[in-house]
């Protein structure tokens, strides 16, 4: 009895461990539109903790979406006092179980003419709203890329929709878990040059959800 007893032990430590360990951190964006809540995924720690730092030191709080395309996506990251970076890119960690589709949080970066490494931005990123595609559309995807899509990605860029061409070129480090409307609100906005939104979409705030 004893021995079963401490098997039992043994076992549910080893499954609240496992719980901990697959844990993944929500991050709060309170914008002027309405709230956001996305995950932080763990195999891309890089970008996770970048986030995270940023997110405690207050970076973001105050700051615009500056850049705001319909059926494409929405970007913010630069400080509110108008500062793009903070001064360093993050290691690219592109992975093929990480893709664009729609409600993807992902990272910003240069070109490859100037970053043949794919290094992010240290503080420049995008959200994914994009659109839904047929598979015919997908197949010339495939054929221009050189790559194939998963069945995983063909379900998703056919149900919920995304950007099927940025898989592989960009970091996918986490993915809008709430306020999917929300960004489709921002996404409709009007918008100037440089795709500006004409009148302000402000990050009041992003926190860190306990």
């Amino acid at each position: 009895m004893k021995k079963l007893i401490l098997a039992a032990l043994i076992i549910a430590g080893l499954t609240c461990t496992a719980q901990n360990a697959e844990k993944e951190t929500v991050v709060v964006i309170k914008t002027s539109m309405g709230t956001i809540k996305a995950k932080l995924y763990n195999d891309t720690p890089k970008h996770r903790d970048n986030f995270i730092k940023l997110v405690n030191e207050g970076w973001y709080n105050g700051s615009p979406f500056h850049r705001v395309i319909k059926d494409f996506m929405i970007q913010g990251g630069q400080n509110a006092d108008g500062s793009l970076d903070p001064g360093y890119r993050v290691p690219a960690e592109i992975k093929d179980n990480h893709f664009h589709k729609k409600g993807a949080l992902c990272a910003a970066r240069q070109g490859d003419q100037v970053n043949p490494q794919k290094a992010s931005s240290g503080s420049q990123f995008y959200i994914v709203q994009g659109k839904v595609y047929d598979d015919r559309t997908l197949d010339m995807f495939e054929s221009r890329m050189g790559k194939v899509f998963s069945a995983r990605q063909r379900q998703a860029y056919k149900t919920v929709g995304g950007t099927p061409h940025l898989d592989g070129e960009y970091t996918v480090f986490g993915e809008v878990t709430e306020g999917l409307d929300v960004v489709d609100k921002i996404a409709a906005v009007e918008t100037g040059r440089m795709d500006v939104p004409v009148k302000p979409v402000t990050i009041i705030s992003v926190t860190i959800e306990k």
